[in-house]
């Protein structure tokens, strides 16, 4: 699930959030807004049975992104607004603000 709300300058939280299954390896999500970097937006376990992540994003943008397992395994959200062709294999999944 990605989750949208916009704050009073117009910019856009974007929240990532997944099921959370105990013991599972870190996820994190990874995209053009961090550089695609695993380390930058680690999904945090919340109460309800979730994990999520939150990042804050200039509206009228496009952005790629993925989610990353520590175990090395990468997958996408169903709730992206599109996919497109990635240089390193599979889909990357599209986020249009």
């Amino acid at each position: 699930m990605i989750k949208r709300t916009t704050d009073k300058n117009d910019n856009i939280k974007v929240t990532f959030v997944l099921p959370y299954n105990e013991g599972q390896e870190a996820v994190s999500v990874v995209g053009d807004f961090n550089n695609w970097d695993p380390a930058a937006n680690r999904l945090i376990k919340r109460n309800n049975g979730t994990c999520s992540a939150s990042v804050v994003l200039e509206p009228g943008a496009r952005y790629r992104f993925r989610y990353y397992s520590a175990d090395g395994t990468w997958f996408n959200d169903e709730a992206a607004d599109a996919y497109e062709a990635s240089e390193h294999g599979p889909e990357n999944c599209i986020l249009q603000l």
